[in-house]
């Protein structure tokens, strides 16, 4: 009682001489539970601008992990053009770029980075741009030349992907009960998957007859919709129609000849080879009735079918047991006639 009654003085004294010299001790009205929930603003900072669409970023392998990384003249230009995030760290708002960047690190909530490969591979006239294979770079310190930084943290998911991920199952569900649908719903997904998939090949078909006719005549590498195959790409970068500037170096001319005679040969040699009319009939007979067969399928129809060859089965099972029955009858009948004949010729 004595020990809790002191302390209840001091507290008491400590709040008045606070109150004298207008200032408010934390530890007395701030609860420890909020100071505790309060999170670190530069771990906000972090997460603002990893989240943000004009950071520029890729995606890379770091000692085995799938990491997002960004160059340091990137970031550079992004705070440049993007000063209002600095109003996030409240007290270290009036920090430079550089040294906004080191307090991240320092936190770990960066990593430098530096690419494996540093020598120019053959064919080309400087380094990749964006690495996809990055090393832990020894010292841990900002620059804006030709340095790699990868966020450590982990990404929050956004609200879609969770919906998505519930949403997955529910999918897989409805593609396992595809027989039992009704004869609309089914043409619907098939010429819905049909035109989908048609429309994929033809684009990846036309980019590729594009760039070869490009390359061919102008020497010029071309890829319209150059991201269409890349696993790391967002999606906004996916649907990107114009290429970056090509950085290798012009392909020879006898290059270019070869690979033109040989895109001539291989189209005379499908045109020489091509199916007839008849063959093609043939085929389309052929897929319709598969397709046919897949979409006109129900468990009525399954079951009747069912019923139709065990009525089948027991039919012939019917006639060969008296066709059995009979024969085995006719050798008793032919064995006692013989038996007969056999005792009168004794006789």
């Amino acid at each position: 009682m004595k020990k809790s009654g002191g302390a209840e003085k001091k507290k008491a004294r400590r709040s008045s001489a606070s109150v004298q010299n207008g200032s408010r001790d934390p530890s007395v009205d701030t609860p420890p539970r909020k100071q505790a929930a309060k999170k670190d603003v530069s771990q906000l900072f972090a997460e603002k601008v990893r989240d943000h669409k004009d950071l520029v970023s890729r995606w890379a392998v770091l000692q085995e992990t799938r990491v997002e990384y960004f160059r340091g003249k990137d970031f550079v230009s992004f705070m440049k053009n993007h000063p209002e995030l600095k109003e996030m760290l409240e007290s270290n708002r009036n920090l430079e770029i550089e040294d906004i960047a080191n307090s991240l690190l320092q936190k770990n909530l960066l990593v430098r980075c530096d690419r494996v490969v540093k020598t120019v591979r053959p064919g080309k006239k400087k380094l990749s741009t964006w690495p996809a294979h990055l090393e832990i770079f020894p010292e841990q310190v900002f620059s804006e030349t030709d340095a790699f930084f990868a966020w450590t943290f982990v990404k929050r998911r956004p609200l879609w992907q969770t919906l998505l991920s519930f949403f997955w199952p529910v999918l897989t569900l409805a593609i396992c009960l595809f027989p039992v649908y009704p004869h609309r719903c089914k043409l619907l997904i098939l010429y819905s998957c049909a035109g989908v998939l048609l429309l994929i090949l033809s684009l990846l078909f036309l980019r590729a007859a594009i760039f070869g006719v490009i390359w061919i005549i102008l020497g010029k590498r071309v890829w319209l919709f150059p991201n269409i195959l890349a696993e790391e790409a967002t999606l906004r970068e996916l649907f990107r129609l114009w290429p970056n500037k090509d950085e290798e170096e012009r392909p020879k001319w006898t290059a270019r000849l070869f690979y033109a005679i040989v895109a001539v040969l291989v189209i005379l040699l499908l045109r020489h080879h091509a199916p007839d009319e008849a063959a093609r009939a043939r085929y389309q007979k052929r897929m319709s009735n598969i397709i046919d067969d897949v979409l006109e399928w129900s468990p009525s129809l399954a079951l009747s079918g069912m019923m139709e060859k065990q009525t089948v089965v027991n039919a012939t099972e019917n006639s060969n047991n008296f066709s059995n029955e009979s024969k085995a009858t006719t050798e008793t009948v032919n064995s006692a006639e013989e038996t007969d004949q056999h005792q009168d010729d004794t006789m």
